[in-house]
């Protein structure tokens, strides 16, 4: 008895052993489950313990051995059945995913001009945070979801940007704060920034896109700027409702033109959109034409103000940070995907390239041409800038005020 044993035992084992590489899931439960029934009484046991597969698997073989499942092989590479197997985390746990959103949205960092971004929160600190959330998953399963979210890890060297300040994470939080309350008060927020200026004619525009093999778009070697000069696009991204609205001026980058573009948006699209609005909250970089010291950008955003009646509220990104700001990797790398490859031999053609700018979330764009003039140097006197009805914040009033109508007019 134990001479035959020791034999079953053998021969199982070198049958299997010769069969093995060939077999995939659902083959290894069907050989494994014919020997056991061939063996019958302590079959399972015994093929079990000589091969490494589990009873269970060996079980679910038989129950298929019974049933002839194995005239209902699914075809192509698959193993299962339709509908088997474990169920996606994210089907069974349909919250997850937003949850996990949520905790990345204040820390989000990254270059904008890239569709990759990167998170400073670790996996394991984030899978603890979702389990105090309720859900259980692993901080495996967290990287995969990064992902397929668009996000990626890159070294620690991108995350220094600028000159450090003591109240810059501080304002990064009052600043999602702000956002978040007035987006759940359906209050009209929106981001803006001037992107880079672009030469306008047959010049190299950074990027490719497809042609017929071997004919290449020409472009001039030298840039050198002709009669057409430069384009300004200032730009605004209404966060809340996914939109943009960019305005291409032919003159300066000044704070006159900044503010403009806010007013053409408004009284295209911001009114229209929220009738009831009781603020406007603008989030702006330190800097540049929109900068917290700018007085002539304080001053065009009293004139704005008295004009729509309802008070500006402005939250300025400390400096060197300009790279967090919405509009940069929600609406302006976009349009720079848009037109990569593509020479900006006009106005004409600059404006139908921004304005197909779209996503698969949903992003739409508007885009206008901008002729008038906006000089530089205007200096802003004492007594108009003291004229100026503005409400600075507690916290950081140089980064965060509103300028209200004035009540005289």
């Amino acid at each position: 008895m134990c001479y035959t044993l020791c034999m079953d035992t053998s021969q199982i084992a070198n049958r299997y052993k010769l069969v093995e590489w060939a077999l995939d899931e659902r083959l290894r439960r069907l050989v494994t489950a014919a020997e056991a029934k061939v063996l019958g009484r302590g079959g399972i046991t015994l093929v079990a313990s000589t091969t490494g597969v589990s009873r269970r698997a060996i079980h679910a073989g038989l129950k298929e051995l019974e049933s002839r499942h194995l005239e209902e092989r699914p075809t192509g590479s698959r193993i299962r059945r339709p509908g088997a197997g474990r169920k996606n985390v994210t089907e069974t746990d349909i919250t997850l995913q937003a949850d996990l959103e949520f905790l990345l949205e204040p820390v989000t960092r990254g270059d904008p001009e890239s569709p990759l971004r990167w998170t400073c929160k670790s996996l394991l600190t984030l899978a603890a945070e979702l389990g105090n959330k309720g859900h259980r998953v692993s901080h495996t399963h967290v990287g995969k979801l990064l992902v397929k979210l668009g996000y990626s890890l890159q070294g620690t060297k991108k995350t220094l940007e600028g000159t450090s300040n003591p109240d810059r994470n501080a304002q990064f939080e009052h600043i999602n704060a702000q956002v978040t309350d007035r987006l759940t008060k359906v209050e009209p927020v929106i981001s803006v920034d001037t992107k880079k200026k672009e030469l306008i004619g047959r010049f190299k525009n950074n990027g490719k896109t497809w042609h017929p093999k071997g004919e290449p778009t020409e472009v001039k070697v030298h840039d050198f700027i002709e009669q057409a000069g430069r384009a300004n696009p200032y730009g605004v991204y209404d966060i809340g409702a996914d939109e943009g609205w960019v305005s291409v001026g032919t003159d300066h980058d000044t704070a006159a033109f900044a503010v403009q573009t806010i007013r053409r948006w408004w009284h295209v699209v911001g009114s229209q959109a929220y009738p009831n609005a009781k603020e406007l909250l603008v989030t702006a970089d330190g800097g540049g034409s929109n900068g917290g010291r700018v007085r002539l950008w304080k001053l065009e955003l009293q004139g704005f103000a008295d004009e729509i009646g309802i008070p500006v509220r402005v939250c300025h990104y400390p400096p060197g940070t300009s790279k967090w700001n919405k509009i940069e990797h929600r609406l302006f790398s976009f349009i720079t995907m848009n037109w990569r490859g593509e020479p900006l031999i006009s106005h004409e053609v600059m404006l139908n390239l921004i304005a197909n700018t779209k996503t698969k979330t949903g992003l739409s764009v508007k885009a206008e041409l901008d002729n008038r003039e906006y000089p530089k140097g205007i200096k802003v006197p004492d007594s108009e800038f003291a004229a100026i009805n503005i409400v600075r914040n507690d916290f950081h009033g140089d980064w965060n005020y509103s300028i209200c109508p004035r009540d005289n007019l």
